[in-house]
């Protein structure tokens, strides 16, 4: 039987997975995903949650995605650039759901419960390359999201992902910032320093 860790019980049985992707625009239908990355979230002995593990990949357009240019102008991807390496999209989701799936196991968790700024989305380009690959085992509940556009704004008065980030002390790297890999990861660190420093009140009702 797998063990019920602090995480399950922490979070209702989901298991934080924070999330960013950079796009070709804002439609999830008819706009190229084209890098993904997520950040399993775990916590140590001390009960303080960390950013575990990134996982990412370039994705290649669908056929027929849309990139627009505004869009592209901010992620600064060049989709024909010989080592971007990109694979489609049958092949980027399971690369990522895969440690996504295990981690769940790991803490006997239900599903993951994708967190990002601004995450709705960041879930509906999941939701939706996920149906155009026909993967039905989607480890992310389909539409509940840990939103640290809320959480900042709550405990710092912030929800620009910049602005967050310093308020809560932690560095901000501009050249950095609109890859997925850089954004998923600071964004992890504002979620785990927003947990960490939030007295958990445990609910007498039952879940």
């Amino acid at each position: 039987m797998t063990e019920i860790t602090p995480v399950a019980q922490r979070f209702r049985g989901y298991l934080p997975i924070v999330v960013d992707v950079e796009t070709g625009g804002f439609n999830e239908q008819t706009d190229a995903l084209l890098q993904i990355a997520a950040v399993i979230v775990d916590i140590d002995e001390a009960g303080q949650y960390y950013a575990a593990e990134t996982i990412s990949c370039h994705v290649s357009p669908f056929v027929g995605a849309r990139l627009e240019p505004k869009s592209m102008e901010v992620n600064g991807i060049d989709v024909d650039h010989p080592f971007r390496l990109a694979v489609d999209e049958k092949v980027a989701l399971p690369k990522i759901f895969k440690p996504v799936r295990t981690a769940i196991k790991k803490h006997g968790c239900s599903k993951a419960i994708l967190v990002g700024h601004n995450a709705h989305f960041d879930l509906k380009f999941i939701n939706a390359a996920a149906q155009r690959s026909g993967i039905k085992r989607n480890p992310f509940h389909p539409f509940s999201t840990f939103d640290t556009v809320s959480l900042a704004g709550l405990v710092y008065g912030q929800t620009v992902l910049a602005r967050s980030v310093k308020a809560a002390r932690l560095e901000w790297d501009a050249n950095e910032a609109h890859s997925a890999i850089y954004d998923a990861e600071i964004t992890a660190e504002l979620f785990c320093k927003i947990i960490n420093n939030t007295p958990f009140l445990p609910s007498a009702v039952e879940s």
